[in-house]
């Protein structure tokens, strides 16, 4: 049995324990619920911190994409800028040039050197020691074949050598070759895309090679004078070019062939390629001859001959020409429905303007068919004359192909309205180029013979408003006495007379306001000089019968006002109102 002293003791001991191990208790309960707290708090912040977060990323999100919008778009218009740089300077192009292009060619010509002064020095040396030592003459056939050789090369090279450049860069402007050519008269086939620039860079092409025989053929000269004794020059000289020039004339006789079958065909447009070619050829001829002054009577015929060959074949295309348009068949199919200008008109006033460019090579042309006495000596005024005849000729068989083509139409007031839109035309064309001009040199009246026949056709046309205004005119109309009643018979009359009146202006400007008049000032005058006749005679009308009591519906029958009947002729010839 534990004794009373240490039971207390041991009690003691243990209430000691359980005291301090109750404050430990105590302490990490204290310590717990102060973590709990802790860890509540961090929570919050981090809600908080989380919630911030998101919303700065909200925020920052639409505006990073922004910026990239933004720097997408300076790069684009650094691009652009960059671009319109480059561009802009093509712009600066024409003052930067100025001086260049005014001050023009160089007046001196710039001399073409064979070989160097050294070695030609070398070859004239040896070509004397030959000569009087070497008792042979073979060297002036070796000098004159690879001299020949080489100036067959040079034209060809040119001649590729403009093709390839033309191509690359398009079809150059040539002064040879003013203006474009257009289509003329049908009955031609159909053409391949950029036939006629291919015809113009060929056209083009073989000019500037005649030009440069004549100078390579002057310079070989010049080589060969210095070279070749002095007795051996002149048949050198003929064989040398001999290669070359063939060349040139059998392109040349390719070129008047191709004409030929051209105006077999009827595509005449194709024939205008000889007309540069023509001019060029006798611009170059004085130095042509100059060139092969000394050499053989056939070399010396050849330019002469392929000049007559182009001539004869030009005027028979010119003839051809002007029996195409007058022997044009008249076809419904093919006439304007609305009675606008026909193709054939405005493709003949188009090569008649395209003479213009080569009056002087058209004239000798027809010059040189001609057998008379004149034609022999023929001068400039001759041949202008000529072409004048031949211009006034084209347009005398167009008038009288488009008086044929008019009756294909039923409608005479149609008919009418296609050859006032023809003459119209003919005359515009014929005042803004120099046709009109040249026109007078054999025909003083053309200008005004047009005008009458345009006025003629108008005068034709309104005949065909007859039909409306007859039925409202005085004649035929029953006298009435104020207060008198009108008997049966007479109302009846008035009833047809502005029966008749509406249907025929409904029908008319229903017709006519799908016709029409391309000239502005041509319709505005037709216009109102219908719109005159009409309104007057139907006011009068109005006037005189509106009141009368002719009908218990008088909306009926009259169904206009003059104002109306006005606004309807307004709206003539415009398929758009």
């Amino acid at each position: 049995m534990i004794p009373p002293q240490e039971a207390s003791a041991r009690r003691r001991e243990i209430e000691d324990k359980l005291k301090q191990e109750e404050e430990t208790l105590s302490f990490i309960r204290d310590s717990l619920e102060k973590s709990d707290q802790l860890t509540k708090n961090m929570v919050s912040i981090l809600s908080s911190f989380e919630s911030r977060l998101m919303k700065l990323e909200n925020s920052i999100i639409p505006v990073h994409k922004q910026t990239e919008n933004l720097q997408r778009l300076q790069e684009n218009v650094e691009k652009t800028l960059s671009c319109l740089d480059h561009v802009i300077s093509y712009y600066h192009v024409a003052s930067d040039t100025e001086k260049i292009i005014k001050e023009g060619e160089v007046q001196e010509e710039v001399p073409l050197e064979h070989l160097p002064e050294g070695v030609l020095l070398d070859v004239i040396r040896i070509s004397r020691w030959l000569v009087e030592y070497g008792r042979n003459q073979d060297f002036m056939n070796v000098y004159y074949q690879i001299r020949s050789s080489q100036l067959d090369r040079s034209i060809k090279g040119l001649k590729e050598h403009f093709r390839k450049s033309s191509s690359a860069s398009g079809v150059p402007y040539s002064p040879a070759i003013p203006t474009k050519r257009k289509d003329t008269p049908t009955k031609k086939p159909v053409k391949r895309p950029g036939r006629d620039d291919m015809l113009d860079v060929e056209t083009d092409a073989y000019i500037h090679c005649v030009s440069a025989f004549v100078k390579l053929a002057q310079s070989e000269y010049q080589l060969l004078v210095a070279v070749i004794p002095e007795h051996h020059q002149k048949k050198t000289f003929d064989s040398l070019i001999q290669d070359a020039l063939d060349g040139l004339m059998l392109e040349g006789e390719n070129i008047v062939s191709a004409a030929r079958k051209a105006i077999v065909r009827h595509d005449f447009s194709a024939v205008l390629t000889i007309f540069p070619i023509l001019r060029h050829l006798k611009q170059t001829k004085p130095e042509f001859d100059q060139v092969l002054q000394g050499t053989a009577a056939s070399t010396k015929n050849k330019l002469p001959s392929l000049i007559t060959s182009m001539e004869t074949v030009g005027a028979k295309a010119l003839e051809d020409f002007a029996d195409n348009i007058k022997n044009d068949p008249d076809k419904e199919y093919n006439m304007p429905k609305d009675g606008t200008v026909h193709e054939l008109t405005s493709n003949a006033i188009l090569f008649l303007q395209q003479l213009l460019d080569f009056q002087e090579t058209a004239g000798a042309m027809l010059a040189s068919q001609e057998t008379s006495s004149s034609a022999s000596s023929y001068s400039s005024e001759f041949s202008k004359r000529l072409l004048s005849t031949y211009i006034c000729k084209v347009l005398g068989n167009l008038q009288l192909n488009l008086l044929s083509k008019s009756k294909v139409y039923e409608d005479p007031a149609l008919s009418a309205i296609f050859l006032h839109n023809s003459y119209n035309y003919i005359l515009k064309a014929l005042e803004k180029s120099e046709l009109i001009q040249l026109v007078a040199v054999t025909q003083k009246t053309a200008e005004r013979s047009y005008r009458e026949h345009i006025e003629q056709q108008i005068q034709t046309y309104q005949r065909s408003w007859l039909k409306v205004t007859d039925y409202i005119t005085e004649k035929n109309l029953p006298v009435f006495q104020p207060g008198v009643k009108l008997r049966d018979k007479e109302r009846q009359m008035i009833k047809e007379r502005f029966k008749g009146f509406n249907d025929g202006l409904e029908e008319l400007c229903k017709i006519q306001k799908a016709w029409a008049i391309p000239d502005t000032e041509q319709r505005d005058k037709i216009r109102q000089a219908q719109k005159h006749i009409v309104k007057e005679t139907y006011g009068a009308f109005l006037h005189r019968y509106g009141s009368v009591p002719f009908t218990k519906n008088p909306e009926k029958y009259i169904k206009y006002r003059v104002e109306q009947v006005g606004d309807m002729i307004d709206r003539l010839f415009d398929t758009s109102a």
